[in-house]
């Protein structure tokens, strides 16, 4: 499979320009037209980046807030009639406000040029999906400060707020569109389908997910809307929305949008121990075992509708226990299967045999530590899942979804620090991002484990429990969520510092010793990634090129 030339700016520069604008009358206001009006895959990935952060952060100031009505709901701090405003905004911003953005921003940026891609696949695609997920993003906002939702008042903010989902919806089927197609169609000469990285076989995976579970759910989104504009009997009205689409932010679906995180994992374990991954195969599959839960979504079922039921496991019962364990193994264990294979291949990377190098990156800092924050919560959720032990209906479900969120989002940080060379030139030193993965690791387990703690204990979920026993993991809860909002805002200050590094401080093309096609070009990468497109001739085309110029030296053959 050959690259597809799509990129209109690569067609641009291919043509005459003698008439083009010299750089001095290149003013701010023009970069930033050409940057909000660009189709280079790299400067989308950074406008999703962005939103993804800035999402990331409104998703942990709304649950600092809720965290501390919950601390003493005797003594509220806001007025009642917002709350339900505040949990509407709290689990829309962290699905919708961060850990998609922030998988696709990850996508987009690094997949093209591990691929030997001159650009993505459909660009003006791919920018018009983030111009609609962020247009639908703003409107969701508005909507929700003025009175709509799933308890709002206001009918005219209601319905914006259920088409806002809708659009940003659509916008994240085309960004994802444009993935999946450069995945299938821009390869560079040479490269199959088993020779992609793991992280681009995971984007791959995690496209077609969201290819198969957008439609589904904007199509719902359809009934509930014109339910909520005519008799609202069908569907219940608008306190009926989540009941009918609140399995888009919940689990399992958010496992499909984690799978992006975990292939960073993936692809930091070869470049850590300076090994070429071991059982490639496996590897995929258990990728692809993860992204099951896509079927999840489309079925409409939610854990609450994939519950073992409880009851005695007599002869009578037998029929009706087998009803209940299959969907439950498909779609909550297959999962979790999924993540442990992952998991098992990516150790024997560092394998005790022969000789051993091992090197520490951000990478690998956080793709480890947000690994097992999701794993923990895809844990968590299969005991969420058994109906005997009373969870349904607690704080249980928000401590998952914030262990699988910020652990997917402590990823997209390590994804961004990782290829952001490739984005600005500099790399971030890894004795200051290192620290801020351990930073955001303790944030993620005191905003989270208390909670499952509290599940246990019957803290209801959505409402300000007046418990005076229980505000103890509120307390933790709290701080934890206060100590994520520093970490996102030191992320930021880290990125910021990097791009003014010292013009005396070269930007290195490879920096952390990789293996694929992304290393062997500049950094930062040209507009179209590459002078010529490469040919590859193995899984890790740039590790091979690094062993035959040592074993020609070693030789003596060349200098």
């Amino acid at each position: 499979m050959t690259t597809i030339e799509s990129s209109p700016e690569a067609v641009a520069a291919t043509t005459d320009d003698s008439d083009a604008p010299s750089d001095a009358s290149d003013t701010w206001l023009d970069r930033i037209s050409d940057t909000l009006s660009s189709t280079d895959h790299k400067v989308i990935g950074r406008l999703y980046l962005g939103g993804g952060l800035l999402g990331l952060l409104t998703a942990v100031v709304l649950s600092v807030l809720i965290s501390l009505e919950r601390i003493d709901g005797a003594d509220a701090l806001l007025d009642e009639g917002a709350l339900p405003q505040l949990f509407d905004g709290q689990r829309i911003a962290l699905v919708f406000g961060a850990l998609l953005p922030l998988a696709v921003a990850a996508c987009i940026y690094a997949v093209p040029m591990q691929l030997g891609a001159r650009s993505i696949a459909f660009p003006r695609l791919a920018a018009a999906g983030f111009w609609m997920w962020f247009g639908g993003l703003v409107l969701n906002a508005i909507a929700l400060i003025n009175n709509g939702g799933t308890l709002g008042s206001d009918s005219d903010m209601v319905g914006l707020f259920i088409v806002s989902m809708g659009l940003m919806a659509i916008g994240l089927t085309a960004t994802a569109g444009a993935i999946a197609t450069s995945i299938l169609t821009t390869r560079a000469p040479g490269m199959t389908m088993r020779r992609i990285p793991p992280f681009s076989w995971s984007a791959l995976v995690f496209a077609l997910g969201v290819i198969l579970v957008m439609p589904v759910f904007v199509g719902t989104l359809t009934y509930v809307f014109l339910d909520h504009r005519n008799g609202r009997t069908g569907f219940g009205g608008n306190e009926g929305i989540f009941d009918w689409v609140g399995w888009m932010v919940t689990q399992p679906a958010t496992f499909l949008f984690a799978i992006p995180a975990i292939g960073l994992f993936a692809e930091a374990m070869p470049i850590t121990f300076n090994r070429r991954l071991p059982a490639r195969g496996v590897m995929f599959a258990g990728l692809a075992l993860i992204g099951v839960a896509a079927f999840a979504a489309v079925t409409q079922q939610n854990l609450q509708g994939l519950p073992w039921a409880g009851s005695d496991l007599s002869t009578d019962d037998l029929g009706e226990k087998a009803q209940d364990l299959v969907p439950y193994f498909l779609f909550n264990v297959l999962p979790v299967i999924g993540i442990v294979l992952v998991a098992l291949i990516a150790l024997l990377c560092a394998r005790p045999d022969g000789e051993i190098k091992v090197n520490i990156t951000p990478a690998f800092v956080f793709g480890f530590l947000g690994f097992g924050m999701v794993l923990v919560g895809m844990v968590g959720n299969l005991l969420y899942a058994i109906d005997d032990l009373g969870l349904q209906g607690t704080v249980f479900e928000e401590a998952t979804l914030v262990y699988i969120v910020y652990g997917a989002a402590i990823g997209g940080m390590g994804a961004t620090i990782h290829w952001g060379p490739k984005l600005w030139g500099p790399a971030a030193p890894t004795t200051k991002a290192a620290p801020l993965a351990m930073l955001a690791v303790v944030g993620t387990v005191l905003a989270a484990f208390p909670l499952y703690i509290a599940g246990f204990l019957d803290q209801p979920a959505g409402a300000v429990y007046d418990d005076g026993d229980l505000s103890v993991w509120n307390i933790l809860s709290t701080i934890g969520h206060g100590v994520m909002a520093l970490t996102v805002i030191a992320f930021v200050g880290l990125l910021a510092s990097t791009n003014r590094s010292s013009d005396d401080d070269q930007p290195v093309d490879d920096p952390w010793d990789g293996q694929t096609l992304e290393w062997t070009t500049t950094s930062p990468a040209p507009r179209d990634n590459f002078v010529d497109v490469p040919v590859v001739h193995s899984a890790e085309p740039l590790l091979d090129l690094k062993q035959a110029g040592s074993s020609a030296t070693t030789d003596g053959s060349t200098a």
